[in-house]
């Protein structure tokens, strides 16, 4: 109703004006044509911005949510939608809508974005910022006005420049959440020379400063943003959401019957009875409904991906060769189930290599988890292996935040700051390569299932140093820039937030 009446004030005006420049220019007062052309140009472009930054009474309580990947392998996004909602703030969400987004958990608005090919060819690419660029200046503009625009970089070409001019058009402030720096993940594939490369890495260091406040996931990149970018960010780490936790043992065997409906690895090969459910994990007793775990179960080792060039899984399958070459050749080690699970640009290729190894206590499976089972699989493991290494080796794997949260001790390749979240020896391991790997694996499961070893010295850290839950941290660190919208003192806001 709103943008119903501003565009009928609009036309209404712009008739009156046009109506004196006519009227002026039709009884020879001695104007131009192009005195006339300028002004009705001039009045027209100050009408139009007007009318773009004319606010009304919702305008503090409105913000908008932009990434330009899928909302739902966007976690941290849909983590400050949660939150801005929680606060009664109406959140639009802009992004491309995929299977997993937060559509059930939130009342939000979702612009849907269009998806386009990309090709090989530079052109291809050129073309795609283009459509992009148009795509996305529509859609912010023909929304309501926002107190703020909180996009997430990377990717942030073209998302960074089109949201800053926005942002200027309409007064809203314009905050950029640092997941990364998006040229280092295009040096993956292209090389740090690639002249794509080069334009990118001009581009973040152009407009990312432009933006009115920064947030960031590591005090590494705190750092870098203010010595080489000129920014001041504030750190804002990942912290699991409440889902992620341990999960009970009925709902651990719920997973697996499911999960063995489709994948093997979770059966209980020849069994007979009929008065029990198994699988290769759990035991469920049909005539109390209780559920155990069995005694001679595998160890259930776990690892999350999006399969791409920054995760060398080829570590993880060559570490898992040599456990097996361990329990050949006599070591008291259980076998293992790895559970892989993410979709990817990657994943045919080392489905192929799976499919090669000639493994015999070691079992593998990559499924496609539903949102509400990842999380439970999550507290079903006894242990998890992060092989995320950053481009830009300065930010943190949310995989390995989500199974802390879960309790669930880590192995994780080391990169330069993971360091702020994995403590070596206190509640994971960290390793250089699949030899070291494997011997940690060694090290941890040498007890299993047993509690008392290594393994459960981990996650017995991991209970008791639990902390804040993202909820809560956010409301700490976050929440004041929204409050700024509504003109109040930095001071008071802070006051607010406690």
């Amino acid at each position: 109703m709103a943008a119903r009446c501003t565009c009928t004030v609009f036309l209404t005006v712009l008739a009156l004006f046009s109506a004196l420049v006519v009227t002026f220019y039709g009884a020879g007062s001695g104007v131009t044509c192009p005195a006339v052309s300028l002004a009705l140009v001039t009045g027209l472009l100050s009408l139009w911005l007007w009318s773009l930054r004319r606010r009304d009474g919702g305008f503090d309580r409105r913000v908008c949510v932009l990434v330009l990947g899928d909302i739902g392998r966007s976690p941290r996004m849909q983590y400050h939608a949660l939150s801005l909602s929680k606060h009664r703030y109406n959140v639009t969400f802009v992004g491309f809508l995929g299977k997993n987004d937060t559509k059930s958990e939130l009342h939000t608005v979702i612009h849907t974005l269009l998806r386009l090919p990309v090709g090989p060819k530079i052109l291809t690419y050129v073309t795609k910022v283009i459509i992009q660029s148009l795509q996305l200046l529509l859609v912010l503009l023909r929304m309501e006005i926002q107190s703020h625009i909180l996009m997430q970089n990377p990717p942030g070409l073209p998302s960074i420049a089109v949201a800053w001019l926005v942002s200027v058009l309409r007064g809203s402030r314009f905050v950029i959440d640092w997941h990364n720096y998006g040229y280092t993940i295009m040096a993956l594939s292209h090389g740090q020379r690639h002249p794509v490369v080069r334009l990118a890495k001009w581009y973040e260091h152009f407009f990312g400063p432009l933006a009115s406040h920064n947030l960031c996931v590591t005090n590494a990149m705190k750092d870098d943003l203010q010595k080489n970018w000129g920014i001041k960010a504030t750190t804002l780490y990942d912290r699991p959401a409440a889902i992620f936790r341990e999960t009970p043992l009925k709902l651990q065997h719920e997973l697996f019957m499911r999960l063995s409906d489709a994948h093997p690895q979770f059966r209980s090969e020849g069994s007979e009875e009929v008065k029990v459910e198994k699988t290769v994990f759990s035991v469920r007793d049909l005539t109390d409904d209780t559920v155990t775990l069995r005694a001679g179960r595998p160890a259930l080792l776990l690892s999350s991906t999006s399969w791409t060039e920054d995760e060398d899984f080829s570590i993880l399958l060559k570490a898992l060769e040599e456990y097996e070459g361990f329990v050949k050749g006599g070591a008291s080690l259980p076998s293992l189930v790895c559970v892989i699970t993410g979709k990817g640009p990657q994943k045919e290729h080392y489905r192929k290599l799976i499919d090669s190894l000639q493994l015999e206590h070691v079992k593998i499976c990559t499924p496609w988890l539903e949102a509400e089972d990842y999380p439970v699989l999550l507290g079903s493991a006894d242990l998890g292996v992060c092989l995320h290494k950053s481009s830009s080796g300065l930010d943190l794997p949310m995989k390995v935040v989500d199974m802390f949260g879960c309790c669930l001790p880590v192995c994780a390749v080391h990169f330069n700051c993971l360091h702020e979240l994995v403590k070596h020896e206190e509640n994971g391991l960290i390793f250089r390569g699949s030899q070291e790997l494997a011997e940690q694996l060694k090290s941890l499961l040498s007890d299993f299932p047993s509690s008392e070893g290594r393994l459960g010295e981990f996650r017995r850290n991991l209970r008791t140093s639990r902390g804040q839950r993202w909820d809560d941290n956010w409301d700490q660190n976050t929440l004041f820039f929204v409050l700024m919208a509504s003109r109040v003192k930095m001071e008071d806001s802070l006051s607010l937030t406690g």
